[in-house]
């Protein structure tokens, strides 16, 4: 495997996984159904955990032809590389969100095994997460509209088979009906968007279209504003955000992480993208980013704190979170600068983590509480009471992921927002700082939701639940312990990954460079 053909590699290795881990989930399936129906023994029930132990080999696989391809891209910014005519290009941003879903999506695999067991279709659930995990690093590396589009549509369909995963539970066939239209009227607005470019300009390719020599116009300004709505669904930017809260809670609790960790910002990144490479990179977009970023965390405060029901409590939390990252990047499109971009990636890692550790102690509870039980009820904050006496390192890890959301020090969280409001400073202009206030105090405000739910697992008595609670596979702990350790980590050594969101901050703020011939007024145009 060579520096040139790594991306492909990249990802080949989860997508062509897929569907050889659902063929030997199948067979496995029919051997144990047949032998079953004819009294004999059949696969054991660890055969039944291969689907689950191929798909985590996958990603762990996948490993290998992305460290080989992020050192082009450490050296020179950018790696290049074409599959048959198609062009692909990992730079920083791509190098992020690359690295951010194997890492996610590969403790959610592992979580998954004990959680999802004896569940009808987990050998597609299996199938599916590597499929999910290739879509968002193919949109990731698409250097051209029509492949970023169709990477977008695939993994629209491929998470929409993830939230509907219950198919016996009517809450989860609506919230799956939810999204998918709503993906759908966002994919139909970024075509129509790519339309108007390839109209404007003649090509697709978007560093061809980032030289174009044309002006700004009319036509590129709507492109944009659908760019902006098509890819702001996915990325549930308020008000186009009211699919997220039911697909995050009707989701199996690990597809609730992938959602919120990395996802939600699979859209984000190719929003970003989008914007980016239009003729003339107006200030417009970052000034947009920046409006929805204020509205994003106000929403998103706003309505967790009147939620009953833990996932939809963290879902809504994502939504200010995005926000966060929209304040780095916004100031970077607008200002040219690296470090809040940077620190807008980092927090778009670290979400990824705080996130995926909320929603899997979550799921430790929910599975123990209910689940385990048979029943398919959502987790509630009266639940949690005295969660601490039973299960300790789920308590825990929910206890320190929602504290790091809501922005305390020393933990990954704090140092996120505090490289996005530091580098946002560093604009000096006065609206920034406003803003840097306005989302200082918003992180203050979340700590009005999450504070509580700290208190109830360990100054409460017991819940009914709790006391009537399951034992849970150790299996579970494993990938909480891990992303316990990387929070911590992160928030006592953030310079850990520096280099890499460093680059990816650059790449971000020269996409978002504006010639000056494009800095002329558009009025008339």
């Amino acid at each position: 495997m060579t520096e040139t053909n790594a991306i492909l590699w990249l990802l080949a290795t989860p997508m062509l996984s897929a569907p050889l881990i659902y063929l030997i989930g199948r067979i496995i399936i029919r051997l144990r159904d047949s032998a079953a129906e004819n009294n004999r023994p059949g696969p054991g029930r660890g055969w039944l955990r291969v689907p689950g132990w191929l798909a985590l080999a996958s990603l762990l696989a996948s490993f290998v032809p992305l460290f080989i391809a992020a050192q082009p891209v450490m050296r020179y910014g950018v790696a290049r590389s074409f599959v048959g005519g198609v062009p692909l290009a990992m730079d920083g941003i791509s190098l992020v969100l690359a690295a951010t879903s194997l890492l996610l999506g590969s403790l959610v695999v592992l979580f998954s095994m004990p959680y999802m067991a004896g569940e009808a279709g987990e050998e597609k659930y299996y199938a599916l997460l590597p499929a999910v995990i290739s879509t968002i690093i193919g949109l990731g590396c698409a250097n051209d509209f029509f492949n970023m589009w169709v990477w977008f549509e695939a993994m629209a369909v491929s998470s929409y088979l993830l939230v509907a995963f219950y198919t016996n539970e009517r809450g989860a066939l609506e919230a799956g009906v939810k999204y998918l239209v709503q993906s759908a009227i966002g994919s139909v607005m970024v075509l129509l968007g790519i339309s108007l470019v390839f109209a404007q300009t003649h090509t697709l390719r978007l560093d061809a279209i980032a030289a174009w020599a044309g002006q700004p116009n009319m036509i590129t300004l709507a492109a944009g504003v659908l760019f902006v709505i098509g890819f702001g669904v996915k990325t549930a930017l308020v008000p186009l955000h009211t699919w997220l809260p039911d697909a995050h809670s009707q989701a199996p609790s690990g597809v609730s992480a992938m959602l919120s960790g990395i996802v939600i910002e699979a859209g984000l990144i190719a929003m970003l993208r989008a914007l980016g490479n239009l003729p003339g990179g107006l200030p417009i977009w970052g000034q947009i980013l920046l409006g929805f970023g204020a509205l994003n965390m106000l929403v998103g405060n706003m309505m967790a704190l009147r939620q009953k029901q833990i996932k939809r409590l963290l879902a809504y939390s994502s939504l200010s979170h995005i926000g966060y990252m929209l304040l780095g990047f916004g100031a970077a499109a607008i200002f040219h600068l690296q470090n809040p971009a940077a620190g807008g990636f980092f927090h778009l890692f670290n979400h990824a983590l705080m996130k995926g550790l909320a929603f899997l102690s979550a799921g430790v509870l929910l599975y123990a509480l209910h689940i385990a039980s048979g029943d398919h009820v959502p987790l509630t904050v009266d639940d949690l009471n005295g969660a601490s006496k039973r299960y300790p390192l789920a308590a825990f890890g929910l206890s320190v992921a929602v504290l790091a959301l809501g922005g305390l020090p020393p933990l990954a969280g704090f140092m996120s927002k505090w490289q996005i409001f530091v580098g946002s400073v560093e604009t000096r202009d006065l609206t920034m700082i406003l803003l840097v206030v306005f989302a200082a105090l918003n992180s203050v405000l979340s700590l009005g939701y999450y504070a509580p739910l700290v208190n109830r697992m360990y100054r409460k008595a017991p819940s009914a639940a709790v006391q009537a609670g399951k034992p849970v596979s150790k299996l579970m702990a494993a990938p909480i312990v891990m992303l316990l350790v990387g929070v911590i980590i992160l928030g006592v050594w953030p310079g850990l990954i520096e280099s890499i969101t460093q680059t990816a901050g650059k790449n971000l703020a020269a996409m978002f460079s504006i010639p000056v011939a494009h800095l002329l007024p558009m009025i008339g145009r």
